[in-house]
Protein backbone atom coordinates (compact mmCIF):
# COMPACT_ATOMS: atom_id res chain seq x y z
CA UNK A 1 0.00 0.00 0.00
CA UNK A 2 1.72 3.52 -1.19
CA UNK A 3 1.52 6.67 0.37
CA UNK A 4 -0.19 8.04 -2.70
CA UNK A 5 -3.00 4.91 -1.75
CA UNK A 6 -3.43 5.87 1.74
CA UNK A 7 -3.79 9.73 0.56
CA UNK A 8 -6.46 8.87 -1.93
CA UNK A 9 -8.40 7.13 0.91
CA UNK A 10 -8.34 9.67 3.67
CA UNK A 11 -9.20 12.38 0.46
CA UNK A 12 -11.98 10.28 -0.26
CA UNK A 13 -13.48 9.71 2.82
CA UNK A 14 -12.05 13.65 4.23
CA UNK A 15 -15.57 14.59 5.82
CA UNK A 16 -15.27 11.58 7.99
CA UNK A 17 -14.77 12.45 11.63
CA UNK A 18 -11.30 11.26 12.74
CA UNK A 19 -9.96 9.06 10.36
CA UNK A 20 -7.08 6.75 11.12
CA UNK A 21 -5.53 3.87 8.63
CA UNK A 22 -3.80 0.78 9.33
CA UNK A 23 -2.21 -1.61 6.85
CA UNK A 24 -3.67 -5.22 7.67
CA UNK A 25 -5.86 -7.94 5.19
CA UNK A 26 -3.80 -7.30 2.40
CA UNK A 27 -4.75 -3.60 2.35
CA UNK A 28 -5.79 -0.93 3.98
CA UNK A 29 -8.38 -0.38 6.85
CA UNK A 30 -9.83 2.58 7.35
CA UNK A 31 -11.10 3.79 11.13
CA UNK A 32 -13.82 6.51 12.58
CA UNK A 33 -13.20 6.91 16.13
CA UNK A 34 -11.66 3.31 16.34
CA UNK A 35 -14.40 2.00 14.08
CA UNK A 36 -13.30 0.18 10.98
CA UNK A 37 -15.72 1.24 8.23
CA UNK A 38 -13.86 0.90 4.93
CA UNK A 39 -11.19 -1.22 3.37
CA UNK A 40 -8.73 -0.42 0.60
CA UNK A 41 -7.69 -3.44 -1.27
CA UNK A 42 -4.24 -4.33 -2.48
CA UNK A 43 -5.72 -4.02 -5.96
CA UNK A 44 -7.38 -0.50 -5.69
CA UNK A 45 -11.05 -1.59 -4.76
CA UNK A 46 -12.53 0.11 -1.86
CA UNK A 47 -15.06 -1.76 0.41
CA UNK A 48 -17.47 -0.43 2.87
CA UNK A 49 -18.69 -2.24 5.55
CA UNK A 50 -22.21 -3.17 5.86
CA UNK A 51 -24.79 -4.74 8.39
CA UNK A 52 -28.52 -4.81 8.77
CA UNK A 53 -30.77 -2.41 6.69
CA UNK A 54 -27.54 -1.13 4.70
CA UNK A 55 -26.92 -4.23 2.85
CA UNK A 56 -29.94 -3.78 0.78
CA UNK A 57 -28.97 -0.40 0.28
CA UNK A 58 -25.61 -1.02 -1.46
CA UNK A 59 -26.50 -3.99 -3.43
CA UNK A 60 -29.05 -1.77 -4.96
CA UNK A 61 -26.62 0.85 -5.98
CA UNK A 62 -24.32 -2.12 -7.53
CA UNK A 63 -22.01 -3.15 -4.24
CA UNK A 64 -21.11 -6.72 -4.18
CA UNK A 65 -20.10 -8.70 -1.06
CA UNK A 66 -16.31 -9.43 -1.04
CA UNK A 67 -15.74 -12.96 -0.51
CA UNK A 68 -12.36 -15.06 -0.80
CA UNK A 69 -11.62 -18.93 -1.16
CA UNK A 70 -10.10 -20.43 1.66
CA UNK A 71 -7.03 -23.33 1.06
CA UNK A 72 -9.75 -26.40 1.90
CA UNK A 73 -12.01 -24.79 -0.94
CA UNK A 74 -14.86 -23.31 1.11
CA UNK A 75 -16.01 -19.90 -0.08
CA UNK A 76 -16.12 -17.45 2.94
CA UNK A 77 -17.98 -13.83 2.78
CA UNK A 78 -17.11 -10.72 4.73
CA UNK A 79 -19.31 -8.10 5.95
CA UNK A 80 -17.46 -5.60 3.10
CA UNK A 81 -19.02 -4.52 -0.26
CA UNK A 82 -17.52 -3.06 -3.18
CA UNK A 83 -18.03 0.43 -2.68
CA UNK A 84 -20.05 1.52 -5.95
CA UNK A 85 -18.55 3.73 -8.41
CA UNK A 86 -20.42 6.73 -8.67
CA UNK A 87 -18.93 7.66 -5.20
CA UNK A 88 -15.48 6.98 -6.16
CA UNK A 89 -14.87 10.33 -7.58
CA UNK A 90 -16.63 12.48 -5.36
CA UNK A 91 -15.73 13.15 -1.53
CA UNK A 92 -18.77 14.08 -0.13
CA UNK A 93 -20.63 11.77 -1.83
CA UNK A 94 -18.18 8.84 -0.53
CA UNK A 95 -18.27 10.70 2.81
CA UNK A 96 -21.74 10.74 3.03
CA UNK A 97 -22.07 6.98 1.71
CA UNK A 98 -19.71 6.11 4.57
CA UNK A 99 -21.52 8.13 7.25
CA UNK A 100 -24.93 6.20 6.52
CA UNK A 101 -22.68 2.80 7.15
CA UNK A 102 -21.19 4.21 9.94
CA UNK A 103 -25.34 4.65 11.38
CA UNK A 104 -25.45 0.63 11.01
CA UNK A 105 -22.27 -0.53 12.76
Amino acid sequence: MSEADIAFARELFADIPNVTTRKMMGGLCLYSDGQIFALLYSDGQMFIKAVGEFVAEIEALGGTRWTYTRKDGKVTSMPYWSLPDQFLDDPSEASAFASRALEHL
